[in-house]
């Protein structure tokens, strides 16, 4: 896989607002990746060693598709990307999980992290690359994957919408304390990324802070073809 891409994105994880995070419990990241990188991380899909196993949607009841699972050593570009981010994020998951009252405290770095993964035995990558055609989709759900779980997480869109692929939307639905649930469509464009909540997003509301459980997917692909940059912090058991 050859990139252009500067693999060095502490600028803009350093950059990062939380009070988008903070508010509705995701955050886009404009053209985060480069057109070029885009399309050589796609072309990458079918370079088998790069994989440690492939998942088809339809045989486990997920959607339609197929992902695949990066194996160690991850390429460059989604390593850097976990390294760089890891840290600012690291920052607002614990002021999250303090105002919440949680016990886990996330460390500095995301090796330290991953040692803590490892030891509870979770010691497989989790970042994916994800393809969909023309009547795939993604069912609503979380990537958790072990008692272990890094607040946040990471979707890189790769394709670019009207283009090469129509329908396909980004969902992340909130469920809300003893209220109905409520959905977002986040509009994204080629290279851009949005982070988000793993499984709960902090709410501060009239009587104090409380939780929102999160969910995302990917609606219909109309048509052509849509693939994605998923970067988890975790490792899986």
């Amino acid at each position: 896989m050859r990139t252009t891409e500067t693999h060095d994105f502490r600028h803009r994880a350093a950059a990062l607002d939380p009070g988008s995070l903070d508010e509705k419990g995701w955050h886009i990241v404009p053209r985060l990746l480069n057109p070029e990188t885009c399309v050589a991380l796609r072309n990458a899909y079918d370079q088998d060693d790069l994989y440690r196993t492939t998942v088809v949607m339809q045989r486990h009841g997920f959607g339609r598709g197929a992902y695949r699972y990066y194996r160690y050593p991850l390429p460059d570009i989604v390593a850097a990307l976990r390294e760089a981010f890891y840290p600012p994020l690291s920052k607002i998951a614990n002021r999250w999980s303090e105002t919440l009252g949680q016990a886990m405290r996330f460390p500095d770095s995301h090796d330290a992290f991953l040692d803590i993964c490892h030891r509870e035995g979770q010691g497989r990558p989790t970042p994916l690359l994800l393809r969909y055609g023309a009547g795939d989709y993604n069912c609503l759900h979380q990537d958790l994957y072990g008692a272990v779980h890094f607040p946040f997480q990471i979707a890189v869109l790769l394709s670019e919408a009207g283009a090469e692929y129509d329908g396909g939307e980004f969902i992340l639905t909130e469920q809300r304390p003893r209220m109905q649930s409520r959905a977002h469509v986040v509009p994204l464009r080629q290279g851009d990324a949005v982070i988000f909540a793993v499984n709960e997003a902090l709410r501060i509301g009239t009587r104090g802070p409380y939780r929102v459980k999160l969910r995302h997917g990917v609606s219909e692909i109309r048509g052509g073809e849509r693939f994605t940059l998923g970067v988890i912090f975790h490792d899986a058991s």
